[in-house]
């Protein structure tokens, strides 16, 4: 009986403990656990802030000392009065930037689109037959080093229309990288895939889409987003070519114009747009695929 009740004396009270260990513990301020939480975003944000201070200064350095050359000051005072109306229309050659980037992206969609129907069927077909391979792999070589633009004038001469012709040069500049990128994921398959599926008899299309496509996927995706940032470089050139309405002629038309203030925006809208599609696709890739997409 004492036995016990040394151990009942022994034992500490639970509650009493811990209403101590509050009583005694400070609390944490609120401002103190705000602060604590915003902390990585600020690491994260300050980076990219600096960047672009930094750039902020050589430019207005460079524009201080090159005559004609507008401040970052003169080119925002442009770029408002140039977005209070992005969609005006006084004719073919005279409308707003919203509609000239409308154009660009348009071009893009119908050749990019037309590419991926393309380029991500005959990548599977590549890889999955080693006579296909053998067959396009040296055409493959010999054509993707060429620049999209020496293809303009063969766009040219066979659509006879400028618009058909910047379609086609955005087609064949993107067609590469979803080719190849498709290709290499079919090939890099694991082979012990391929021999379960030869045990269970699968027909071919079940291997397409039970064993190659998700395994390929990572792969294919890279490629379009290789792809689509080509294609954006690309038909800013070409629009400088062919002329209409278009970003690219956007640009050229300002340049005859004189006005370098707007060339300024334009570039830095190019920039933007570009980076939207990319990171669009980056997304993409990480909502269908487990791997890790870097950005």
């Amino acid at each position: 009986m004492s036995a016990v009740i040394d151990n009942t004396l022994k034992q500490p009270a639970p509650a009493a403990g811990k209403a101590a260990a509050r009583t005694l513990s400070p609390a944490t301020p609120p401002a103190a656990t705000t602060r604590r939480q915003l902390k990585p975003y600020a690491l994260a944000a300050l980076p990219p802030l600096i960047g672009l201070a930094l750039l902020v200064i050589v430019w207005q350095i460079v524009a201080t000392s090159t005559s004609n050359f507008p401040s970052p000051a003169v080119t925002l005072e442009h770029a408002v009065k140039l977005f209070s109306d992005p969609f005006y229309s006084n004719g073919p050659n005279d409308q707003g930037i919203g509609w000239n980037i409308w154009s660009s992206l348009k071009r893009v969609g119908t050749g990019f689109g037309l590419a991926a129907l393309v380029g991500i069927p005959l990548g599977f077909l590549i890889g999955r037959f080693r006579f296909l391979s053998s067959m396009f792999n040296p055409i493959i070589s010999l054509l993707k080093p060429v620049s999209p633009l020496a293809w303009l004038p063969i766009g040219l001469l066979v659509f006879k229309a400028a618009n058909p012709a910047a379609i086609w040069a955005i087609f064949i500049c993107s067609i590469w990288p979803m080719i190849i990128n498709t290709a290499v994921g079919v090939q890099r398959v694991p082979q012990d895939y391929m021999n379960v599926a030869r045990v269970l008899n699968l027909s071919e299309w079940k291997i397409l889409t039970r064993i190659l496509f998700p395994s390929v996927l990572p792969y294919m995706l890279t490629g379009v987003r290789l792809a689509i940032g080509t294609a954006w470089l690309v038909i800013v050139a070409a629009e400088m070519l062919t002329g209409g309405v278009g970003i690219g002629f956007w640009v050229w038309d300002e340049w005859n114009n004189l006005n370098v203030p707007h060339i300024i925006i334009a570039i830095v809208v190019i920039g933007v747009v570009g980076l939207v599609l990319e990171q669009a696709l980056v997304a993409l890739a990480r909502a269908f695929t487990y791997e890790e997409v870097k950005s």
